[in-house]
C-alpha cells in the first residue's frame, strides 16, 4: 500500500464535490467557469499590441524627487543600532 496517487485524489474530490455540493453547484461553477474564459479571450483580442513609443509619452519612468530620497535616507539612518 503506497500513497494515493493524483487520480485518487481527483476521485475523492469529484465524490466530496457531488455528496456536499450537489450536482447544481458543479454545473454552475464550471459555466462560470467558462463564461469567465469566454471573456478573457474576448479581452485579449481585443487589446491592441503594445509598441515602445505608445507606452509614455516621455519613454521614460521619472526619476524619483530629491525628497523622497531624503527622506529614505533618514530612515535607513533611524533603523540602524
Amino acid at each position: 500500500m503506497g500513497s494515493l496517487s493524483i487520480w485518487h485524489w481527483l476521485i475523492v474530490l469529484i465524490v466530496v464535490l457531488v455528496v456536499f455540493g450537489g450536482g447544481g453547484k458543479i454545473s454552475s461553477m464550471m459555466g462560470d467557469f467558462a463564461k469567465g474564459i469566454k471573456s478573457f479571450k474576448k479581452h485579449m483580442a481585443d487589446d491592441e499590441p503594445m509598441d515602445e513609443s505608445a507606452t509614455r509619452p516621455g519613454g521614460h519612468i521619472p526619476a524619483p524627487s530629491a525628497t523622497s530620497v531624503d527622506q529614505a535616507a533618514q530612515r535607513d539612518k533611524t533603523r540602524q543600532p
